[in-house]
């Protein structure tokens, strides 16, 4: 294997390493070292790709940012209404919360480790929630009056959001089922307008 693509390969390995251990002890919790350790890089090759942790945060969000795109590519490329992707994005919080991986949002706990506004965490956060909320928008455009959809579309953000906090406190099938019925009320009420 050609000496780029073994570097491309190691700095993905320590992305994906670095995210197994956010999401599940926080990032002030989780050192560099330790980091090292699991990935079993040398320390060398770990600044060579991350100068900083700050930096590997931002990675490792990007990175679970384009993942979760990809997901909601994949809902989206199935022809179905507006409607029905919408609830196909609640039905994927909703096996996202059932499966034995979740630990919650790691962008909500990022924000709660790096709350500062000019963090460069903190943006990294705010672009995904920002992606979020344009892709419902974006979702709800067509059959909507226009104008309306960024309003329909914070109201269905804010229900998915405190989903995932409910679920993270062990209430994830009662706080989904509950954000789905709203959403299908208010897209309903859209739809009678």
């Amino acid at each position: 294997m050609p000496r780029r693509a073994i570097a491309i390969e190691k700095r993905q390995h320590i992305i994906e390493t670095a995210y197994t251990l956010f999401k599940r002890d926080g990032f002030h919790a989780t050192g560099i070292d330790r980091i090292i350790a699991e990935a079993e890089v040398a320390k060398m090759t770990m600044y060579r790709h991350f100068p900083s942790k700050d930096g590997l945060i931002v990675e490792v969000l990007n990175w679970r940012t384009d993942r979760f795109k990809r997901q909601l590519d994949r809902l989206s490329e199935t022809a179905m209404t507006p409607d029905e992707k919408i609830m196909a994005v609640f039905d994927w919080h909703e096996r996202w919360f059932d499966s034995p991986d979740f630990h919650g949002c790691l962008f909500q706990h990022a924000l709660a480790e790096f709350g500062e506004r000019d963090h460069v965490v903190f943006g990294a956060v705010m672009r995904q929630k920002r992606d979020l909320q344009d892709r419902i928008r974006d979702i709800l455009a067509p059959s909507m009056q226009e104008g309306r959809e960024p309003h329909i579309a914070m109201i269905l953000f804010m229900l998915i959001e405190g989903a995932t906090m409910l679920a993270q406190m062990g209430q994830g099938k009662e706080a989904i089922d509950n954000a789905r019925n709203v959403a299908a009320d208010l897209l309903a009420t859209r739809t009678r307008q």
